[in-house]
């Protein structure tokens, strides 16, 4: 399942929504205005956007999105349906458009294609490692990583954001699930298993960086 973020300053719809998106069993992340909404997208698989916003159209959050991340699926929600409104929301890089009032179903309907077309797409190979979601494999310079359901989640998440610094919180969040009662100690313990799988030298890392009283990045060096 996903992690969804709705960005709507309407607290009806983001609650019908989010019933609805929780009810298909994904985590729902929500934001009432452009600036907040723009600071949470990194932490979703998936935006629902709407195209009015306080601070920061819907419409720009999917352009900017779109530049950031080419494969990020996207939503966009919104009461203006004339055709010409539905084509400009569809040329700065929303995937889909549902225009107001809307059927939760239909919403819910089209989020599920979007993950399927996203997960059919979904793959990251950056400097001999291979990730491939749909199939959670991951091969490094050709050979079978053989990695733990958390050990691949870690590395599919740092990986797709390369150069950016993940603190031990927000990875508990992200991976292990924000009702997670665990402590940050315990992203430390499948760290260094997976830094076993990866060959890395803590003081060499071809990879994953350890960032002093910050957290871990995937380095940007990697890349190239």
């Amino acid at each position: 399942m996903a992690r969804i973020l709705i960005v709507d300053d309407d607290p009806a719809i983001l609650e019908i929504l989010g019933a609805y998106l929780r009810a298909e069993g994904h985590t729902v992340l929500e934001a009432q205005d452009g600036l907040m909404g723009r600071a949470r997208l990194l932490e979703a698989d998936l935006a629902i956007l709407d195209w009015m916003l306080p601070g920061v159209s819907g419409l720009e959050l999917a352009r900017q999105q779109r530049r950031a991340q080419p494969d990020f699926p996207l939503l966009l929600l919104t009461a203006r349906g004339e055709e010409e409104d539905r084509l400009q929301g569809l040329e700065v890089g929303a995937d889909d458009y549902v225009a107001k009032p809307f059927s939760p179903r239909e919403v819910v309907a089209r989020v599920r294609a979007l993950l399927r077309r996203a997960r059919i797409q979904d793959s990251v190979i950056l400097g001999g490692l291979e990730l491939a979601e749909q199939t959670r494999t991951a091969r490094l310079d050709g050979r079978d990583l053989n990695l733990s359901k958390l050990e691949f989640d870690l590395l599919l998440t740092l990986a797709r954001h390369p150069g950016f610094v993940w603190s031990r919180d927000r990875l508990l969040e992200r991976v292990w699930g924000a009702d997670f009662p665990g402590v940050e100690r315990v992203v430390d313990v499948h760290m260094a298993g997976l830094r076993k799988k990866l060959g890395e030298q803590p003081e060499q890392p071809r990879f994953i960086e350890t960032v002093r009283g910050m957290g871990y990045r995937f380095r940007d060096e990697a890349v190239g």
